[in-house]
């Protein structure tokens, strides 16, 4: 990936079909549950993109992405996407792409053995946790054996934060906890990991200052704006990413369930210093990324 070649890199893109065969019984559901709070009519419909089609999506714009699954097979009983088969697909489009993985930390030594191979023999970046999803706290020492094969890799860890749309306007919520996602239990992980570069993804509705405390207090910590249409970014949020964060914040879209179309039009009438834009939308992910 030659970043002067595109125009922004995604911080936040999912790959949203499972492997092995048809959907799971409950999975359509969830998708259109999913689809219903993000008024996006392609998952209402089942029409969810492959990783292939995500890659023709983002070359076709010069918008880079980081794609990864979300390992919730013991919390939602859906098998997960193979991360081998998106880090195989990522690298047939590494003009465009860049693969990260997840893996349930509750499968700890065999998930830190998982990482590591994932690293060094699929070329993974990062890992992606999904707190609510995965039903734990990310400071629960029972992820740390997990933490540290990243950590020792040099891999980066994306952190779900805040309110998710997951399981949002289903029966209990789809049995999901919201209190698993408060960005403050990062800090203990930003702590207790301080050479690991944490992303703490969307803004983090009801628990906004905590990130942007985290993230100002430990070096090791970003935030990615993903999620959220930059019109309802709170004020304080767009404050900290024309200041004090400004080097630390990335662009995200949520890819599908917001398209960079919608994310990018709506920021270009938010109230960011135009000196700030290009950081945001690329240079402070060249950094983070090593690219």
């Amino acid at each position: 990936m030659n970043l002067d070649d595109l125009i922004a890199l995604d911080i936040h893109t999912h790959a949203e079909e499972p492997c092995c065969g048809p959907r799971d019984d409950g999975y359509d559901e969830f998708q259109a549950g999913m689809a219903k709070y993000f008024k996006n009519p392609a998952g209402a419909e089942g029409m969810l993109p492959t990783v292939q089609d995500t890659a023709n999506y983002f070359r076709e714009r010069r918008i880079g992405c980081v794609i990864f699954p979300v390992d919730s097979e013991r919390e939602t009983g859906f098998r997960r996407y193979s991360n081998e088969e998106v880090a195989r697909i990522a690298a047939e489009n590494s003009d465009i792409m860049l693969p990260f993985a997840s893996i349930d930390p509750a499968k700890g030594r065999a998930g830190a053995r998982e990482a590591r191979r994932l690293v060094r023999e699929f070329g993974v970046r990062g890992f992606k946790f999904h707190p609510t999803l995965q039903g734990f706290y990310p400071n629960d020492r029972a992820a740390y054996p997990l933490y540290e094969a990243i950590e020792e890799e040099g891999a980066i860890t994306l952190f779900h934060t805040g309110q998710t749309g997951v399981g949002a306007g289903m029966r209990g919520g789809m049995n999901m906890r919201l209190k698993y996602s408060n960005p403050m239990y990062l800090d203990d992980v930003a702590a207790d990991f301080p050479d690991m570069k944490i992303i703490a993804a969307h803004p983090s509705f009801p628990w906004q200052e905590e990130a942007l405390s985290v993230a100002t207090h430990k070096p090791n910590v970003y935030i990615d704006m993903s999620g959220w249409s930059p019109k309802y970014f709170p004020p304080i949020l767009v404050q900290y990413a024309n200041t004090l964060l400004k080097h630390k914040m990335l662009f995200g879209s949520d890819w599908p369930a917001i398209t960079p179309d919608r994310w990018l039009s709506d920021f270009e009438k938010t109230e960011i210093r135009e000196e700030v834009r290009p950081l945001i939308l690329k240079e402070n992910a060249r950094r983070l990324l090593a690219l």
